[in-house]
């Protein structure tokens, strides 16, 4: 990563600010002020972190609104960004000058911008040109270290797969919310302020109580009076852009700044209601029968056998009409059986004495439904809005990708986390 210190507009800023002491200051002043600017407040195992990159990391994060805009979080970004950095030489990670350009490019075209119109928009706001490079650079390189070194180290098992989707058809379906509203007027050239200020209600925003006094301070609607607080709404009714913004979202949090015309809005969860999926309840089993003489027999296969596969083995000498193993809906199967099975969990066994046989059962798994059989998800939209089936469920693949994509990210902060107690970090 390169050093602001060494770049040239780490020179030409050293040498505006030189060049415009501030009022009432004397050439000496102004010079120890700018020279100041670059003195280290951190070293992190000997690579310096100065003032001047903490200011602009913040205004840096200012502009991109991001959660917390606050010296010390700059300060762990840039600590952060130097344990990366060290790492990465480690293994002999960097990045080339076409992957940084690329980086930056695909960066500023998340604002529909271009790099120098980008560029541009920072440098108003008083962040240079190095400070982005830096921060895109970064992300590369540790990208690509996790790449070489953590991915590799990674595997989502199918049993993983299953309870994610388990887990989802669980979740009820939201299908009405009860929102508080809070809405700034933003005339024509007072846009800034207004974001502003709704960005401010949201750093200090952790409880309704909190959004309820910033409502009756600063909104323009007739909510205001209660605290903004809306009635419970169909999902349905709110308009298709907002559904998404508000279904991730749990109750408790506040969203994110949204600008229409004329004003900026922010909307407060206060509770959710919702449906399971139809089917949500039902359950496939997986489950075997032997049939044996007598119950002391059932007794010690039972006793023998930990698994269903165990099981198999153990009865490999029984003809075999008298070993059955099936996975069938609880609607198909016996109710006699079912009931037995209905207390079991997987690997346990139950004894049926029938006065003549005795049959042995064994649970092998239980799992639901929609899981085992998923529904095909719909070729088309379905609905005038052109809204997904909410009953559909995500594929294999994509909850598969999902659990990888978190367990590559824990993994990662994770070994960013030994770099950081292993790291040599002093103040001067």
């Amino acid at each position: 990563m390169r050093q602001i210190l060494l770049g040239a507009a780490a020179a030409a800023m050293l040498a505006g600010v030189a060049a415009a002491p501030m009022p009432g200051l004397g050439p000496q002043a102004a010079q120890a002020q700018s020279s100041n600017l670059f003195q280290p407040v951190v070293y992190v195992n000997d690579r310096a972190v100065t003032r001047y990159e903490v200011e602009q990391r913040m205004r840096f994060l200012q502009i991109l609104r991001a959660p917390d805009t606050s010296r010390a979080a700059a300060e762990k970004e840039l600590i952060d960004d130097r344990l990366r950095a060290f790492a990465a030489r480690q293994v002999g990670v960097s990045a080339s000058e076409e992957q940084i350009n690329t980086g930056l490019e695909e960066f500023a075209a998340r604002g529909n911008m271009g790099v120098d119109q980008f560029t541009q928009m920072l440098g108003q706001s008083g962040v240079d040109r190095q400070t982005f490079e830096d921060f895109v650079t970064s992300g590369i390189v540790w990208r690509e270290f996790i790449r070489q070194r953590i991915i590799g180290m990674v595997d989502v098992s199918d049993a993983e797969v299953d309870q994610e989707m388990q887990k989802i058809v669980e979740t009820p379906r939201v299908t009405a919310v009860s929102l508080s509203e809070l809405i700034i007027p933003a005339p024509a050239g007072q846009e800034a302020q207004a974001m502003a200020l709704a960005e401010d209600i949201v750093a200090r925003t952790r409880t309704e109580a909190d959004f309820a006094a910033f409502a009756r301070q600063h909104s323009a609607t007739p909510s205001a009076q209660n605290g903004g607080r809306l009635p419970t709404t169909a999902l349905a009714n709110l308009p298709p852009s907002l559904r998404p913004i508000l279904l991730q979202m749990q109750p408790g949090q506040i969203s994110q700044p949204l600008q229409v015309q004329g004003a900026v809005v922010l909307f407060f969860l206060r509770d959710t209601q919702g449906t399971l999926r139809p089917g949500a309840r039902e359950q496939v089993l997986d489950y075997m029968r032997v049939r044996v003489a007598t119950p002391d027999e059932a007794a010690r296969l039972a006793a023998s056998s930990d698994t269903c596969d165990m099981l198999s083995a153990n009865t490999s000498s029984l003809p075999a009409d008298r070993i059955t193993r099936q996975t069938l809906s609880q609607g198909q199967i016996p109710t006699g059986e079912a009931i037995r099975l209905a207390v079991l969990d997987n690997n346990e066994t139950t004894v049926i004495n029938y006065g003549g046989a005795v049959d042995l059962l064994m649970l092998c798994s239980r799992r639901g439904a929609l899981v085992a059989n998923p529904p095909e998800t719909p070729a088309a939209p379905e609905g005038q809005d052109g809204a997904p089936n909410p009953d559909a469920l995500p594929s294999r693949d994509t909850v598969r990708n999902q659990i990888f994509n978190r367990k590559v990210g824990a993994a990662a902060e994770n070994y960013l986390a030994e770099l950081r107690a292993n790291a040599i970090i002093r103040r001067p």
